[in-house]
């Protein structure tokens, strides 16, 4: 058989009336007074000049609030006046409402190690750590050949890896192009020579052919010391020496390549320039927003334990890997002693440029509730508020502020939980005083809303604690 209405109803009332207790005791031994800025005197001293009728409350249950000194209805203590009950601090601080702020005492902030640090500005980066291989730099590579037909009649160079030297002679070829265009230049002097004394249009003619054999042997790739060489002995070199058009290493040779048949075109050697290295690293689809092209990286190798190499991002491939949702980008490095090699495998970190000239915090001072994002701005002379602030980028242990904070105002950086709590019980104190001070005097004590009554109509509780159905300990009242 369910229990009846009229017996259920007391002892929810109980149950609520012994919650409310412990959760007063509780909060008075946990949070004194002077946090809540319940700042006030024993009951016998009297109340301050400021306030002729100021509220009482007990410190152990703050949500006792009278009109006059008493003892408190629950623990039996002194009741002490509500200090700041009529926005003392609004007064002071207009712009910010008594129940945002709190005040602490100079040496409660020191206790509880308050720190703070300044709202500024600064570019908020975002660090990506990731791996790569060096690979040689492709705009620095070149391929050596030929732009007429020859033999190959002697080779400098022999194997693959070896160094050159920008100038230094590859291989010695014979071409009959080359030999006659050599002839038709040493002709040409020799005609401009005679020509010396003729009127000034045939000698502007003569020059006009030495001009026109230079050019040709300049487009074939002659260097100009070895025209200048064939001009100055008057004889034709039978062979010319191809030069390394860069220094590097030679990364490819053709195979056979003394006394070999050579046509325009034919890649005979492939030379790359070690003065610059890339670093080939993989980047996530969520990195690719932050880092472009002029990107600076800073690049670790085992190989040479304790040192950094700085490097720029040069290159970023033009699509995503469909399998690894990964893009390609070639970090630049330079490499003026050579040590660097390719294929070596190295750590890069990039250091983008998230969000330029940020106004940002500490990211430790920013409380997340769920629902919002607070700050606790310290004021000055002891005194902390809350701020609710929109946030933007988080980057580098800082996170922007979008709204609701100025530029070289102070906010906490630690205990500001506790200031927050303080200020949010403080808020819930005030309007209990509020609440009250429109109350008339001879109102009951203001406990926890639970314990009141909410029927207008209901028995005197001594009477309700008694089950008139319940006949045990009572005598035989059959009905007749």
């Amino acid at each position: 058989m369910s229990p009846s209405p009229q017996r259920s109803r007391p002892l929810l009332m109980i149950a609520l009336g012994v919650g409310a207790l412990l959760f007063g005791i509780v909060l008075g031994q946990f949070l004194p007074a002077d946090l809540l800025g319940l700042r006030g005197t024993s009951a016998k001293q009297p109340a301050s000049q400021d306030d002729p009728d100021p509220l009482w409350t007990c410190g152990m249950h703050p949500h006792v609030i009278e009109h006059g000194p008493g003892q408190c209805p629950i623990c039996g203590m002194d009741l002490t006046p509500v200090r700041g009950s009529d926005g003392d601090f609004a007064d002071d601080h207009p712009a910010h409402p008594a129940a945002d702020a709190i005040r602490i005492e100079p040496e409660m902030v020191q206790n509880m190690n308050v720190r703070t640090a300044e709202v500024t500005r600064r570019d908020l980066n975002q660090p990506i750590r990731t791996v790569g291989y060096l690979e040689f730099d492709q705009q620095r590579m070149v391929t050596v050949t030929t732009k007429y037909k020859g033999w190959v009649e002697k080779v400098y160079v022999n194997y693959v890896g070896e160094e050159v030297r920008r100038g230094q002679p590859l291989f010695e070829i014979y071409s009959p192009e080359l030999v006659q265009t050599e002839r038709e230049l040493l002709s040409a002097l020799e005609f401009v020579e005679e020509m010396r004394d003729a009127p000034a249009d045939a000698l502007e003619r003569a020059e006009s052919m030495v001009e026109s054999a230079r050019v040709r042997l300049t487009y074939w790739d002659i260097a100009p010391q070895q025209i200048a060489r064939l001009e100055e002995t008057g004889e034709v070199f039978r062979t010319l020496s191809v030069a390394a058009p860069s220094g590097g290493l030679v990364m490819k040779r053709m195979a056979g390549l003394e006394g070999m048949a050579v046509e325009p075109g034919m890649e005979l050697f492939h030379i790359a320039d070690l003065s610059n290295l890339w670093v080939s690293v993989e980047l996530f689809e969520s990195q690719l927003a932050a880092v472009r092209e002029g990107t600076e990286a800073l690049i670790e190798l085992s190989y040479f334990p304790g040192e950094t190499f700085r490097g720029t991002v040069r290159y970023l491939e033009p699509e995503l890997s469909e399998e690894t949702r990964t893009m390609r980008a070639m970090v630049e490095v330079p490499n003026p002693r050579g040590r660097l090699r390719k294929g070596m495998y190295a750590t890069v970190e990039l250091n983008p440029i998230q969000v330029p000239d940020a106004l940002v915090v500490p990211s430790h001072a920013v409380l997340r509730t769920g629902e919002r994002n607070v700050v606790v701005e310290a004021l000055g002379e002891g005194r902390f508020a809350p701020r609710e602030i929109v946030l933007g980028h988080r980057a580098d242990g800082y996170t922007e502020i979008l709204s609701g904070l100025d530029e070289g105002t102070r906010v906490v950086t630690s205990a500001q939980f506790l200031l927050d709590s303080e200020s949010t019980l403080r808020e819930a104190v005030q309007k209990m005083v509020a609440e009250r001070s429109e109350r008339p005097a001879t109102a009951p004590l203001m406990t926890d809303p639970a314990m009141a009554d909410p029927s207008p109509a209901a028995p005197d509780a001594a009477h309700e604690m008694t089950d008139p159905s319940d006949h045990s300990g009572h005598g035989d009242h059959s009905e007749p």
